[in-house]
């Protein structure tokens, strides 16, 4: 199912866009060190049944919060929390959380974040970082991972990213790195200071 025949079907407050979905048919996977097989894209995940968008707010009934305890703890988020949210992020901008749907059972399966830091250096340019990339368990093996990752780094380029970070673990730097990510020497260390107890 193709976003225009998945877009007309939406309507109404709940299919409310976090950003424009457009931006996503713009990005050339072409640019992206990546290999998929069988080639996929954002604009064709490899499934008639697959979409991959930006979050809205109907995804609080369709399995966000969920999706993101697989990653880590998330809470008790109730519908007026994430409502609040959700106005906050698309007011401030800079926020791209884009998702992949199971359109047959109306559950998102896989999403990531971009978060643009606007900088006074290099001329006054944009920062992405990558964050909160999860793909549900039961779709693995599917270039879901792969596919989601390079869809949001792409999408920091078309915005007009500088540069795109990450903090990921030890395990996942040569998957990070073979869709173009490199460790710098000298300053590969990621450090954190935590307010709060995440468990």
């Amino acid at each position: 199912m193709g976003m225009e025949k998945y877009n007309s079907n939406m309507d109404g407050k709940d299919s409310e866009y976090l950003y424009p979905p457009e931006i996503l048919k713009r990005l050339d996977f072409s640019k992206s060190p990546a290999t998929f097989k069988p080639k996929i894209s954002a604009a064709n995940p490899g499934e008639d049944w697959m979409v991959v968008r930006p979050l809205q707010r109907a995804d609080y009934d369709k399995g966000f919060l969920q999706l993101l305890g697989q990653l880590t703890s998330v809470g008790n988020v109730s519908r007026k929390q994430f409502d609040e949210r959700f106005t906050m992020m698309k007011a401030s901008g800079g926020y791209f959380v884009t998702v992949i749907e199971d359109t047959r059972i109306n559950k998102l399966i896989g999403a990531a974040t971009l978060t643009v830091e606007q900088k006074f250096i290099h001329n006054c340019s944009l920062r992405g970082r990558l964050e909160d990339v999860v793909v549900n368990d039961t779709y693995r093996g599917k270039q879901l991972g792969k596919l989601i990752v390079v869809t949001v780094s792409l999408l920091a380029h078309e915005v007009g990213c500088y540069k795109m970070s990450l903090d990921c673990k030890d395990k996942l730097i040569k998957f990070y790195e073979t869709l173009g990510y490199k460790l710098e020497p000298g300053n590969s260390n990621a450090m954190n200071m935590r307010f709060d107890d995440p468990s």
